[in-house]
């Protein structure tokens, strides 16, 4: 997976997640890692039961050979702490990345995912969709390769001329 590009993540919100406050409202935000970068969220809004952050990360590389998932952690601020776990969510990335490259960009809908705990059961689910950009250059020498090899075709009164040659050729020889 030699090349680069860029992977816009849009974390959208979640649903159902544990609460680990016991006073208070829960506040809620994520840690996103991919390879050596890391983000954070800015500290969710609540309404319903429905964690919300609608927030987009991109993720720069050059070179995506050793990358293969991005981890979602969900913490939760705690009164005199930064951090309580929720739970995390990882999303294999490879195929992603592979069908981005193979045809310069893809995009996927946000979708639910599940959050494990740390007991590897399962408590909520949390949206995020993706966009997968290829690096500019390698996209403009696909199309240059695709340019070189493009040769037009001949106009159609000639096709129709061959067409005769060949059909009288065959009713007169064959």
């Amino acid at each position: 997976m030699k090349g680069g590009g860029s992977l816009e993540v849009l974390l959208v919100d979640a649903e159902d997640i544990r609460h680990t406050n016991v006073l208070g409202k829960p506040a809620y935000y994520v840690i996103l890692e991919c390879g050596t970068q890391v983000y954070r969220t800015k500290i969710s809004s609540e309404e319903d039961d429905k964690v919300t952050w609608n927030e987009k990360f991109t993720f720069e590389f050059s070179d995506w050979k050793h990358l293969t998932h991005l981890k979602f952690r969900i913490m939760d601020t705690e009164m005199f702490t930064d951090g309580g776990f929720v739970g995390e969510t990882m999303i294999h990335i490879g195929g992603i990345i592979t069908e981005g490259k193979d045809r310069g960009f893809i995009e996927v809908k946000p979708s639910p995912y599940n959050v494990v705990l740390e007991d590897d059961t399962y408590k909520g689910e949390i949206k995020i969709g993706f966009k997968f950009v290829a690096n500019k250059a390698a996209a403009g020498n696909t199309r240059e390769y695709l340019a070189q090899n493009y040769k037009p075709k001949g106009s159609i009164s000639k096709t129709i001329a061959n067409f005769w040659k060949v059909l009288w050729w065959r009713i007169l020889f064959c």
